[in-house]
C-alpha cells in the first residue's frame, strides 16, 4: 500500500474565505498541489480542520484553525528510467543537488513523456526518491522552465522533502539567476521609476513587486497583476552594460512560475531569447551588423540561468552553498556581447 504523508498548516490572521482557496494560499509549494488536486483531496476526506474531516471546499476556515491534508502519492505509471547523463553537484542520504541543462523538462507532462529530469532521476537513484509529489513526480521539491538552465535540489526522503518545500514557502532559500536582457535597465532613468510595482533600493538594485497568476486568454503565459493571484518578488541588479543589451543578476524573494522572465518584460527588458515574453520587444540595438547584434537575434532560448542556490540542510541543519558556472551558448554570446562594437 502506498505511504500517506500529511502536511501541517496553520491558518493565519487574514484567511482565505474559502478553505479550498486557503490551501492553496498556504500549502508550500514545493509539495506540488495544484488547487483542482487540492479540491479533490477535500472531496475525498483527505482534509481536517481541528481533526474534523472536512469535505466542503467552500467551509470558512478561521485564523489559528489547524489543517491537516493527508496525501497519498498519484496512483499514476508508465514513468521509464532513462540512461540521461546528469550533472550532480552532491548528494548525501537525504538530498542531491542537480545542475539541468537548458531544454530539459523537469517532470513528465503531456506532450512530454520522456526525456525529463524525472526519468534520469529514477535511472539514477530509483526508489531512493521521495514519493510526497506523486509518481510523476519524484523528489522534486521546485521547478525550473524548460529553457532555463541551473541548480535545482531533489529531495530523497520525506524528511528532507518537508523540510525544503517549508524553506521555499518562508522564502528563506537563496536563489541568484544570471540573464541577458534586451536594453539596460536604468535605476537613475524617469521611465524605469514610473513602472507600476517597481522600487529602488541602496546600490542601484531594481526591485520589482507585483502579484502573478495565469494570463486570462493565454493559459501558457503569467500575467502580472497588482490584485488576485500569487505575490511575487524580484531583485535586479546591473552586472554589466553593452549597446543594447544587459547581463543582470536576479534575486528572487519568492519563486513564482516564469517570474523573473515575466517581471522583466514588465518592466520592459524582456530577456534575450525569451520567445514568450520577450519577443513583443524590438531589441534596441545601436550597430546591428556586429557579430552580437547576430547572436541576440537567433539566441534559441531564454537566456536565463540558474547560478547560485543556497539553503539550510533540511537534516543536519548546515547552510549549503552551490554555484554553477553560466553555460556555454549565454558565455559565447556574453564574449561576442563584451567584443561588440562600432
Amino acid at each position: 500500500m502506498a505511504s500517506v504523508h500529511n502536511i501541517t498548516i496553520l491558518i493565519g490572521p487574514d484567511p482565505a474565505v474559502r478553505l479550498d482557496k486557503a490551501l492553496a494560499h498556504a500549502v508550500p509549494e514545493g509539495a506540488a498541489l495544484s488547487r483542482s488536486r487540492l479540491s479533490r483531496l477535500i472531496a475525498k476526506g483527505a482534509v481536517q480542520v481541528n481533526g474534523a474531516v472536512v469535505t466542503d471546499g467552500t467551509a470558512r476556515p478561521a485564523e489559528g484553525d489547524r489543517i491537516e491534508v493527508s496525501i497519498e502519492p498519484s496512483a499514476e505509471d508508465g514513468i521509464e528510467a532513462e540512461a540521461i547523463p546528469l550533472d550532480i553537484r552532491h548528494e548525501d542520504d537525504d538530498l542531491v543537488v542537480v545542475n539541468k541543462p537548458a531544454g530539459m523538462v523537469v517532470h513528465p507532462a503531456p506532450g512530454t513523456p520522456e526525456g525529463t529530469l524525472v526519468n534520469a532521476l529514477l535511472h539514477h537513484f530509483g526508489g531512493a526518491l521521495s514519493g510526497i509529489s506523486g509518481k510523476k513526480r519524484p523528489g522534486i521539491v521546485h521547478r525550473i522552465d524548460k529553457d532555463t538552465s541551473g541548480l535545482l535540489v531533489v529531495a530523497k526522503s520525506d524528511r528532507a522533502h518537508h523540510g525544503l518545500a517549508a524553506q521555499f514557502a518562508d522564502h528563506t532559500v537563496a536563489r541568484q539567476y544570471q540573464a541577458l536582457c534586451h536594453g539596460v535597465p536604468d535605476p537613475a532613468g524617469p521611465r524605469l521609476r514610473s513602472v507600476r510595482g517597481v522600487s529602488l533600493e541602496l546600490g542601484g538594485m531594481i526591485r520589482i513587486t507585483t502579484h502573478l497568476a495565469r494570463h486570462k486568454k493565454d493559459r501558457q503565459r503569467q500575467a502580472v497583476l497588482f490584485h488576485g493571484g500569487r505575490h511575487a518578488i524580484t531583485r535586479v541588479e546591473v552586472a554589466e552594460r553593452f549597446g543594447g543589451a544587459a547581463l543582470v543578476t536576479c534575486r528572487l524573494e519568492t519563486g513564482r512560475t516564469h517570474q523573473i522572465r515575466v517581471h522583466m518584460a514588465h518592466i520592459g527588458h524582456g530577456l534575450i531569447g525569451d520567445q514568450t515574453y520577450g519577443r513583443c520587444r524590438k531589441p534596441d540595438w545601436p550597430h546591428p551588423d556586429t557579430a552580437g547584434a547576430t547572436l541576440v537575434r537567433g539566441f534559441p532560448r531564454q537566456a536565463l540561468h540558474a547560478g547560485s542556490l543556497g539553503f539550510k540542510h533540511p537534516v543536519s541543519g548546515a547552510f549549503l552553498q552551490f554555484q554553477s558556472g553560466m553555460p556555454r551558448d549565454m558565455a559565447a554570446l556574453l564574449r561576442e556581447l563584451r567584443g561588440s562594437g562600432p
